[in-house]
């Protein structure tokens, strides 16, 4: 038996095909048109071929989303929240895992304008995404999020990183703390860049030394976290605070923490990076930096469908830039610490 046709809806109905395709479209028809057309397709078991309309319409109402890491938990949520706001727009999401590797990206990228996806959500981990300019060449929209991109000309959705360690670290300072070491991401990576450099300006306006004892590097992963903790720790017995500026690096901070047998807040005041539940669920509860991951969801679906549906279409890009938000736990202590007589 051969699929109904929009003919096949017109024969049934005796309603011409321009009112028949308006009403697939999404289109105003007459109410009594409406109730003969959905009857029509009822009994026919009429299904729209999206491939075939997305030819004619040159529109598939798809948007590929390209992640560095499904299993973050700000990545997942961001993404949950737009995959909702899309799906109500009437827009379906692909999802690409490029597991922070930068050919992956390069060749998700190219999978999803080969998908002819109208739009790309991308949270890069690649440092210049060159890869991107054919996407935007043919017209399609890009918003980033979280990172900004070189010689890249599209959205952006970010937080103020550099305010929100600086504010972190300045809530160290003011607890008495002068040895605050900080577990930074790579140089390269524009998070790590920014975060690096509000802890720099809190410590230099409290007129502290920023010395390279103090910081150590890690990779974004919970292991990475664990080592670059140990590293600190062994590099600074005076250190009396330290801040980490990830999600999955707090987490192996605090493993390596309690590997160490140190006491949080007694012998070490800490302050980590995003992940409510977590910080809830450690004893002590932490101090953490939040990131606002609803708003950013809203902010990158505004802006995508401004451009897959507004009228402007070549409106000069826009960078929106967040603030983070403090909950106040129970790991910091007001100046000073123990002595880590247990470590050393």
């Amino acid at each position: 038996m051969m699929a109904a046709t929009m003919k096949d809806i017109a024969k049934k109905t005796g309603l011409g095909l321009a009112t028949i395709s308006s009403y697939l479209n999404g289109g105003n028809v007459r109410e009594k048109n409406r109730i003969k057309i959905e009857a029509a397709i009822e009994e026919l078991h009429f299904e729209v071929n999206e491939v075939a309309r997305g030819l004619k319409t040159n529109r598939t109402k798809t948007i590929g989303v390209i992640l560095p890491e499904l299993n973050i938990a700000f990545c997942t949520q961001i993404i949950t929240e737009v995959e909702d706001l899309l799906r109500n727009q009437g827009y379906a999401t692909i999802i690409c895992d490029c597991r922070s590797d930068e050919k992956r990206e390069e060749e998700a990228v190219e999978f999803l304008l080969h998908r002819r996806v109208d739009g790309l959500i991308i949270m890069p981990s690649g440092k210049h995404g060159s890869y991107l300019k054919k996407f935007i060449s043919a017209g399609k929209p890009v918003v980033l999020i979280d990172r900004e991109l070189e010689e890249i000309e599209c959205d952006c959705v970010l937080v103020d990183n550099e305010s929100a360690v600086k504010d972190a670290v300045e809530k160290l300072i003011l607890a008495g703390h002068t040895r605050i070491g900080i577990i930074i991401g790579p140089s390269d990576i524009y998070t790590a860049k920014r975060r690096y450099t509000g802890y720099c300006m809190a410590m230099e306006q409290a007129g502290l030394a920023v010395e390279e004892r103090l910081i150590v590097r890690g990779d974004y992963t919970i292991e990475g976290g664990a080592a670059a903790m140990k590293k600190l720790v062994n590099k600074n017995p005076d250190m009396t605070a330290v801040f980490v500026s990830n999600c999955e690096m707090t987490m192996g901070a605090i493993i390596e923490i309690n590997e160490l047998g140190i006491k949080i807040p007694e012998q070490l005041s800490f302050v980590g990076f995003d992940n409510l539940e977590f910080a809830k669920a450690n004893i002590p509860k932490l101090s953490i930096v939040t990131q606002p991951t609803k708003e950013i969801a809203g902010q990158v679906f505004e802006l995508l469908l401004e451009r897959l549906e507004g009228t402007d279409k070549q409106k000069k890009s826009q960078t929106v830039k967040l603030k983070t938000g403090f909950i106040e736990g129970k790991s910091v202590n007001v100046s000073g610490r123990k002595e880590w007589s247990s470590i050393y």
